[in-house]
């Protein structure tokens, strides 16, 4: 085998540092194999790979030891949330074709509730995530694997009332390719490259595998598509780079003399990038909450159907902007690690929990957030946090349900002194609660009342069935469907979002908080000086 390390740079999320002086040198060390536990997993042993190298790093950082990359086992600090629930497992047999394959049979075993708990965990072996979430910029550039970018849309099957699919765009970022060419929520994708067979054909099946394959994995795309006046465009899409703008759209309402601000948010990209600078997305809530707070809105909505998480300091920043002043100091949420990590917690600069530094401007009645199964993890962390200091009304969908975040490791592996990168491993480290304790959530958070997705309805139009609902509630106190809601129901045309269809996204689902990087490489320093 050849010799394993593993780089933490504190420019990735949450990564512990392996460089010069920071945790331990990068010295080589003897190649290691572990011997085979008796009786367990006796399929015979392969030692000679990249992909050894990352089943050995990645079973070490989730289940013995992160240490030095997971190489220094002398320490018994394991990271991944439910480690005690995992049997001991050889990561070097062949019986794991690759680590997706051992990640996968670990994913099994955690239960919650007599349920199998972990869906979350993953391998990234193309380094962009971190680019995304970390510097909020898309650029596809990590380790020189490449500088690709997307085109910056995300596309899905909806049905129609007769239960036909249709394949259309949920979004596109303003400042991507797919944005600068004018592409909107809801227009209808009839031919991908010129081929018309796009029928849904299961989340496996050739038609949707071909279509995910040109819309998130190629550097063009040409797409026919059908606006929402019924006319035609085709569209030839370049992958580039773009700095993200997650706020997709925003308006103010005014409705029984009430005010009432409204922005849709689609991703947690940090506010801070690795350098502490404050990235566009810093920029552009800022402008947000001073165009809300300018305006003297009385009621707030956060549209976060398909925001399905990223950075935990974004969320903080949200909550931070929404909270009333009289939070300021209180507890924002609680973390929750492993038994081994907590007894160590102070000494690696794990947090306990996050306080609100201060509260917002805007002195709401209420904060209402529009969900949907897409709604995940930080999305999720951030309305669960507001609940114990204000009026949270969800409207939509029941929340996909991720009350768990993770530590980010980047695994390098180390021949003849040249590094090669080869993937971020995301598991499950943390949990939260608020500051009731309310937290658990896996089944997700169900609404206060449920409302249809029609993705032909514009970004805004006041028909938009959970637009509807919440200005009922402003007005009247009281979801009740209104004569307009009924009568777009009935609409023939209409494309609405369902559980029933699915395929891939090229979208980050969880949450991820970078300071603990800092923390934890000075934590391990002092941990050293104390054990050895």
């Amino acid at each position: 085998m050849k010799t394993i390390l593993k780089a933490f740079s504190p420019a990735l999320v949450l990564l512990v540092v392996c460089i010069g002086s920071l945790l331990v040198s990068c010295k080589k060390h003897p190649d290691v194999k572990p011997q085979t536990p008796a009786g367990k997993d006796t399929v015979g042993i392969s030692t000679t790979t990249d992909e050894d190298s990352l089943k050995y790093l990645m079973y070490n950082i989730m289940l013995k030891s992160f240490v030095n990359g997971g190489r220094d086992t002398n320490y018994d600090l394991p990271t991944y949330y439910w480690y005690n629930q995992v049997p001991s497992l050889n990561p070097f047999s062949i019986r794991y074709a690759d680590a997706d394959s051992l990640l996968s049979l670990v994913k099994t075993y955690p239960q919650w509730n007599g349920q199998t708990v972990d869906r979350y965990s993953f391998l990234d072996r193309t380094g962009q995530i971190a680019g995304q979430i970390q510097n909020g910029v898309v650029d596809g550039n990590f380790e020189g694997l490449g500088s690709k970018g997307s085109f910056g849309l995300q596309v899905t099957y909806v049905l129609d009332n007769q239960n036909n699919s249709h394949l259309v765009v949920l979004y596109a970022d303003k400042n991507s390719p797919a944005g600068q060419n004018g592409i909107q929520r809801g227009w209808e994708i009839t031919s991908v490259n010129g081929n018309s067979n796009i029928a849904y054909d299961g989340p496996t099946g050739p038609n949707v595998i071909r279509i995910e394959n040109a819309i998130y994995n190629s550097n063009a795309v040409t797409l026919t598509l059908k606006k929402l006046d019924g006319t035609s465009a085709t569209v030839t899409l370049n992958a580039a780079q773009y700095n993200i703008n997650p706020v997709l759209f925003d308006s103010i309402y005014v409705r029984n003399n009430k005010k009432i601000g409204y922005f849709v948010f689609y991703i947690f990209s940090s506010v801070s990038d690795n350098n502490g600078a404050p990235t566009n997305t810093k920029t552009i809530l800022d402008n947000e909450f001073n165009k809300l707070s300018s305006a003297g809105i009385n009621d707030l909505i956060v549209d976060l159907r398909y925001n399905e998480g990223g950075a935990v300091p974004t969320a903080e920043y949200l909550d931070s902007a929404i909270a009333p002043v009289s939070a300021q100091g209180k507890v924002m949420y609680k973390y929750f690690y492993n038994d081994k990590l907590t007894k160590v917690a102070s000494q690696l600069g794990l947090e306990s929990q996050a306080l609100f530094p201060t509260g917002g401007s805007l002195h709401l009645d209420h904060v209402f957030f529009i969900v949907s199964r897409s709604t995940a993890s930080a999305s999720e962390l951030t309305l669960n946090n507001l609940k114990p200091y204000m009026d949270v009304k969800l409207v939509g969908d029941t929340t996909y349900g991720k009350p768990v975040g993770f530590i980010d490791f980047t695994i390098n592996d180390y021949v003849n002194g040249n590094k090669k990168y080869l993937a971020d491993l995301y598991a499950i480290d943390f949990a939260t609660t608020n500051a009731n304790g309310e937290g658990n959530y896996f089944k997700g958070i169900p609404p206060d009342v449920e409302a249809a997705d029609y993705v032909n309805v514009p970004w805004g139009d006041p028909q938009d069935d959970n637009l509807g609902k919440i200005f009922n509630y402003i007005t009247t106190g009281s979801f009740a469907r209104t004569y307009s809601t009924e009568r777009l129901a009935e609409k023939p045309d209409l494309l609405r979002v369902s559980t029933q269809l699915s395929m891939k996204s090229n979208r980050f689902n969880g949450m991820i908080d970078y300071r603990l990087s800092r923390q934890i490489e000075n934590g391990l320093k002092n941990l050293k000086k104390n054990t050895r």
